[in-house]
């Protein structure tokens, strides 16, 4: 691979395709031999900064083209930086920014640590459902949601009709279990869980506009249709209308992910409690009248 590497940065040279002058086997710095690709006012770009760059297996004129392009941008974004540098604002304090964005990394970096080692990750359905209890009034819907049954089928499946005989009498015995085994091997789209809920929107997304919107939904709780394309079978099983509660098992997720938040901040607002009576217990901490 380095030898792949330095190859056709040797070939960029010869070909003259770098934008740096003087791309001769002379460019290189006095101490390290490192040799020169590019040079912006005081500033250069080396040969080993590139190392990596190219994928294995690229052919010499990949090679040149990656290096090239890499060159050409680096000299772009450092004119633009020189640039940058020249027009700051007087009343922008960049030192302060760049200590406060350092210590912003920091921070949060060492929760992340503490967070790692420190939360239990655990939620138990107990919890669960004492959270869903007592907070259920805000989860109120704001469009419909509805538990359904929906299949897109090209129009060029074969045993179309078959399908449709099973799709009208799926609570018959076998039907159902055939109408999953078509699906997997023909259609499109198969949407055939009982137990999950979905927004309109993510039914809706599979149709033709306007077959499936939340003020329509309570006509069309059951339809079998055709385009050019596909054939679309819909079914609703069960449908909760906006402004009503969802069911524990729609908000269990982000149940969940609220339960952890919360969680993550108490222990996070403990250490730091923690280390500032640590700090005040051991004289470090000095507070002056303004």
């Amino acid at each position: 691979m380095k030898s792949q590497y330095i190859a056709a940065m040797f070939c960029v040279c010869a070909a003259i395709l770098l934008v740096a002058p003087g791309c001769g086997s002379n460019d290189t710095d006095g101490k390290t031999g490192d040799k020169i690709l590019a040079k912006f006012r005081n500033k250069s770009l080396y040969l080993s900064e590139l190392e990596g760059l190219i994928p294995n297996g690229s052919s010499g004129e990949d090679s040149v083209l990656i290096i090239n392009a890499y060159v050409e941008r680096w000299l772009r974004e450092n004119i633009l930086l020189q640039e940058a540098e020249l027009n700051v604002p007087k009343d922008l304090n960049i030192d302060k920014l760049v200590r406060d964005y350092r210590a912003s990394l920091l921070k949060h970096n060492y929760e992340l640590i503490l967070v790692n080692q420190l939360l239990d990750s655990v939620v138990t359905k107990t919890e669960l459902d004492e959270f869903y209890e007592k907070n259920k009034d805000q989860f109120h819907l704001d469009e419909p949601i509805l538990r359904a049954h929906f299949v897109k089928i090209p129009a060029a499946a074969p045993e179309l009709a078959q399908f449709q005989k099973w799709w009208n009498n799926y609570e018959k015995p076998g039907n159902f279990p055939a109408i999953q085994e078509y699906s997997k091997t023909y259609a499109s789209v198969a949407k055939l869980n009982d137990s999950v809920w979905y927004e309109i929107n993510d039914l809706a997304a599979d149709m033709p506009p306007g077959w499936l919107t939340p003020s329509n939904t309570n006509s069309k709780k059951e339809f079998i249709q055709r385009d050019d394309n596909f054939a679309y079978f819909f079914r609703v099983l069960d449908l909760i209308n906006s402004n009503s509660v969802p069911p524990f098992s729609y908000v269990e997720d982000k149940a969940r992910r609220v339960i952890l938040h919360q969680r993550k901040q108490k222990l996070l607002d403990q250490k730091k409690e923690e280390m500032y009576e640590r700090e005040l217990r051991q004289n470090n901490i000095k507070v002056f009248q303004p």
